[in-house]
């Protein structure tokens, strides 16, 4: 059971990361490109991070898919 609240949690932080990306995107001052790129990076690395969690949890027996 709290494993789902961990995946709630990286998915709100993927989404604060991509939302954060945007926002450097449309403030666009010169310069700070790296910023942009900083969020997106932390972004594909925490979705790297829950999909390796996902595949651990599932060959570990944590997890198990619905059978209808």
């Amino acid at each position: 059971m709290q494993f789902k609240y961990i995946v709630i949690l990286i998915l709100g932080l993927i989404l604060f990361s991509l939302f954060k990306a945007l926002f450097h995107l449309s403030s666009a001052k010169p310069g700070q490109e790296g910023k942009m790129v900083g969020a997106l990076a932390w972004r594909v690395g925490l979705s790297v991070l829950l999909f390796v969690m996902l595949f651990v949890a599932y060959y570990a027996g944590w997890i198990t898919p619905l059978h209808h």
